[in-house]
């Protein structure tokens, strides 16, 4: 029961927004899988509508190596015909960014919600960035509804915690999961700089780990005053 809880994954090009390679946080979702000889990688793309930039870009990622990708979506309507049978049959399930209300709301009409869990359950590894984080916990900060960021609906809440991405990145994420901590809307949280993935083993942080130096994630928690603390953990640098 894992899950790789990210600001990061595919690397893009400098030149090419969509021109994607598997970073090293993407090799380490398929370590976490036991690294199989022909890993089975799924890419969901709810977060931004099944866009098909982003699809394409994740097949061009894999394409010529050993993983055996392939994709779900949802828009206009699922394209395998038995969701659950698909996702059960992965090594890796990965989530892309975007709007986590959006996709939230999107999995639970068509019963990812239960689905993911089972999948968690019976050891695929569960991964994603932003979006593609958030989802797992109870909920974090989110820009899905506009420029000023609010809390997400809840998660799906395998994890119960609070999530926070892009903390180094974005102005506005620290201070408001500061403040959700600190007014009891979300539980201890765990946040990541950009390029910075949580490793959880069950429900339990078992390690931070990243694709830079420089890097870290958080853990934020409410004291009984009712004030908030932050405790950086130093992630190790993945090769």
């Amino acid at each position: 029961m894992r899950i790789l809880a990210t600001s990061g994954g595919f690397l893009p090009s400098e030149s090419t927004p969509f021109d994607w390679r598997p970073g090293p946080l993407i090799e380490h979702a398929i370590h976490l899988a036991g690294d199989p000889e022909r890993p089975r990688f799924c890419y969901l793309g709810t977060a931004c509508g099944d866009a098909v930039n982003g699809t394409s870009a994740f097949f061009r990622a894999f394409a010529g190596s050993d993983v055996r990708a392939t994709h779900l979506e949802l828009f206009s309507m699922p394209n395998v015909p038995d969701v659950r049978a698909h996702l059960l049959a992965q090594d890796v399930i990965w989530v892309g960014g975007g709007s986590v209300a959006n996709l939230l709301a999107v999995w639970r009409v068509h019963g990812l919600d239960e689905v993911l869990r089972e999948c968690w359950e019976s050891g695929v590894v569960l991964g994603g960035v932003s979006a593609g984080s958030i989802c797992w916990y109870a909920g974090g900060p989110t820009d899905s509804f506009g420029s000023d960021l609010r809390l997400s609906p809840p998660g799906l809440g395998l994890l119960p915690y609070g999530n926070g991405v892009h903390y180094d990145s974005e102005d506005q994420r620290r201070p408001l999961l500061h403040a959700l901590v600190g007014k009891g809307d979300l539980p201890t949280s765990h946040a990541t700089d950009d390029g910075v993935g949580l490793v959880y083993d069950g429900t339990e942080l078992v390690e931070a780990v990243a694709d830079r130096p420089g890097v870290a994630a958080y853990v934020v928690e409410r004291r009984e005053d009712g004030s908030v603390s932050e405790t950086r953990i130093e992630p190790r640098l993945l090769g």
